[in-house]
């Protein structure tokens, strides 16, 4: 199957190689992907999930998803070796500007699932936090917790910064408007004693943020994301790097009023030549719209979790090692959608 060919045929690079050679072949993935599977097209079910920027981690993560759950007509069966997906499912997997314009999206139909951060979820299904002025997206319904997401503060190497203080003054890359890791780095920042203002805010998705730190034209950037990220992983092939500790008594406060963060370490081995530092994580979910069909998300949640996938997703990624059944259900703060609910069920799982 194609996209299990593209979801596992990324790597961080060893060497030096162009950074957007890089990101230019991910995208090309997308542009298949979507080719492969013509909404025309008779006698198949297809199903859209949105992911978030190439130069992140949603995207290779959405790809390796949609193309386990997949289960085009006229391959072997799984049980002659075949996929084990959903008979007669296309799912494609697309990239966007994040978490917050996922769920939008959901909410306006425009998708059939997405991934998001645990916090954004939260927050977008209650009406609160920074997403309070947005209103209640009480038509959101949970699929799994798939694994945790770092919290990345990189900054351009030979800048001075060493701690979040020295961000003061300095031009800082916040992401974009639609997305998860705006709404934690502005959190962040207020913990840490600094408002907007204190920095020259850019809004840039990670993508055009490296390309602005390669350039010299920023000091750091915020990236919420499992490691290692495509893009930051070729700004550490070149060695232009270093990450910033999210950690002491700002941290420890910000985890007491926001349960959904949590320490975490970024290790050294995730960026070769970068030093590995203490930060904070939050749970990268996947959710879909309360209207899709239940033995649909029944169905999809079976295979993802079918056991002759399990190596699909060791070998699809570094954070797909950690979507595991046994934290399926960690953090979720919204409801199950009932396909879900019912397989979990009958797996023993509740929350």
């Amino acid at each position: 199957m194609l996209w299990n060919v593209g979801a596992t045929a990324y790597k961080p690079p060893m060497r030096r190689p162009a950074r957007k050679s890089i990101l230019a072949a991910l995208a090309v993935l997308a542009v298949t992907a979507v080719a492969v599977a013509p909404e025309a097209q008779e006698g198949v079910r297809h199903f859209r999930i949105a992911t978030g920027p190439t130069a992140g981690t949603y995207f290779p993560i959405g790809a390796l998803i949609a193309g386990i759950i997949s289960g085009p007509e006229g391959g072997p069966s799984c049980e002659d070796g075949g996929g084990c997906g959903v008979p007669g499912l296309i799912a494609v997997a697309q990239a966007t500007d994040g978490s917050v314009a996922n769920l939008a999206a959901i909410a306006e139909d425009r998708f059939h699932s997405a991934l998001a951060q645990a916090d954004v979820v939260h927050w977008a299904y209650s009406g609160e936090g920074p997403l309070a002025g947005q209103g209640e997206n009480t038509a959101l319904r949970a699929i799994a917790n798939l694994y945790p997401e770092s919290i990345h503060l990189v900054a351009r190497r030979g800048a001075g910064i060493a701690t979040l203080a020295d961000l003061k003054g300095r031009a800082v890359s916040l992401d974009t408007a639609g997305s998860g890791t705006r709404a934690d780095a502005e959190i962040i920042l207020a913990a840490f004693g600094l408002g907007i203002d204190d920095v020259r805010p850019i809004y840039a998705s990670l993508d055009r943020a490296a390309d602005m730190m390669e350039a010299g034209e920023i000091d750091a950037l915020f990236f919420v994301g499992g490691y290692p990220a495509p893009g930051i992983s070729a700004l550490a092939a070149q060695d232009l790097i270093t990450l910033v500790p999210i950690d002491g008594p700002p941290a420890q406060a910000l985890r007491e009023s926001h349960p959904f963060f949590s320490t975490d370490r970024i290790t050294s081995e995730a960026y070769p030549g970068v030093a590995g530092v203490d930060t904070l994580s939050v749970g990268a979910q996947w959710v879909v719209g309360a209207t899709e069909p239940e033995d649909l998300v029944y169905a999809i949640a079976a295979a993802l979790w079918h056991p002759e996938n399990r190596r699909l997703l060791d070998a699809g990624h570094a954070k797909a090692r950690l979507i595991r059944p046994e934290t399926a259900l960690s953090g979720i703060t919204i409801p199950l959608h009932p396909g879900a609910a019912r397989y979990y069920g009958e797996l023993g799982k509740t929350r």
